[in-house]
C-alpha cells in the first residue's frame, strides 16, 4: 500500500530533510487531502507536537475526521491517543513515549493497549546512523530498531520505520534495512525515508512492506496518478 504523508508545522504542510531542515511548504492541508483522495489511507504527523513546540491539533482533528488517517506527533499519553481515535483517527502513531533510556517503556505501552487497544497503535522506529532516535529525532538511544522489534510486538499492530538519514534527500531508501526489519516481525511494516522511485515501492511491496511517501510526491518526482494506479495493483 502507498500512503501519502501530510506533515504539519506552523499550520502548514511541510517537508523536512533528515528530520531537521524545512525543505518546502506545500498547499494548505485540506487541499492536499483532496489531492490524495484516490488513496485509501493517509498519514498525518504533527511535527510541532513531536518537537514539543506547540501543536496543530485543530488541523489534525479536521483531517482525521475527513479521511482514513494514521496520526502521530506528540502522542505521549493514553489520553491523547484516545482523543485522536475519538476524533476519527484510524490509528495513532507513538514514537518517543514508547521508549525510556533503558529500552521499551512497557508501563506506557500497557496503558495505551488498555485505553485504545493495540490494534489502534502503530509504533514509530525512527533510525539515524543505525540507532533509534527520539524527542523529535534529536536524541539517540543505544539500541537499533532490529533489537527492539520483538519486545514491541505485543503492544501494537504495526511499525512505521523511518530512515532519517535518507529522509527528504530524494536519493533512494535502504531496502536492505527494510528486508531485515521484515524478517524480524510478522506485524505490518510501513517504510519511510528516501523512497524515490516506483521500483523501490515495488521492491517494498514484494517483501510485504507499505510505502509512506513525502518528498517524492511534493516535488513531483512521482506522479500521484501513477502512484494511485500502482496502488491498485500491489
Amino acid at each position: 500500500m502507498i500512503i501519502p504523508c501530510i506533515d504539519l508545522m506552523g499550520g502548514k504542510v511541510v517537508q523536512l530533510r533528515q528530520g531537521r531542515e524545512k525543505a518546502l511548504e506545500a498547499e494548505p492541508p485540506l487541499r492536499m487531502l483532496e489531492k490524495f483522495a484516490a488513496f485509501p489511507q493517509i498519514q498525518v504527523i504533527d511535527l510541532d507536537a513531536a518537537l514539543g513546540q506547540g501543536s496543530n491539533d485543530s488541523i489534525v482533528r479536521e483531517l482525521a475526521a475527513c479521511a482514513v488517517a494514521r496520526v502521530g506527533g506528540g502522542v505521549r499519553t493514553p489520553e491523547r491517543a484516545r482523543a485522536l481515535i475519538e476524533a476519527g483517527a484510524y490509528r495513532v502513531i507513538v514514537g518517543t513515549a514508547a521508549f525510556t533510556a533503558e529500552g521499551v517503556n512497557r508501563p506506557l505501552l500497557e496503558a495505551l493497549d488498555a485505553t485504545v487497544g493495540r490494534e489502534c497503535i502503530i509504533l514509530a522506529l525512527d533510525s539515524m546512523k543505525g540507532k533509534v532516535v527520539v524527542k523529535g529525532w534529536r536524541e539517540a538511544t543505544p539500541f537499533s530498531a532490529e533489537e527492539v522489534l520483538a519486545q514491541l510486538e505485543p503492544y501494537c499492530s504495526g511499525f512505521l520505520c523511518t530512515d532519517i538519514d535518507k529522509e527528504g534527500m530524494l536519493a533512494g531508501t535502504d531496502l536492505d534495512w527494510f528486508r531485515r526489519l521484515r524478517a524480524g516481525t510478522k506485524h505490518e511494516i510501513t517504510a519511510a525515508g528516501g523512497i524515490t522511485t516506483l521500483e523501490e515501492i515495488q521492491a517494498l511491496a514484494e517483501i510485504g512492506v507499505h510505502a509512506a511517501l513525502g518528498m517524492a510526491v511534493y516535488t513531483g518526482r512521482l506522479s500521484l496518478a501513477e502512484l494511485a494506479k500502482m496502488n491498485r495493483s500491489i
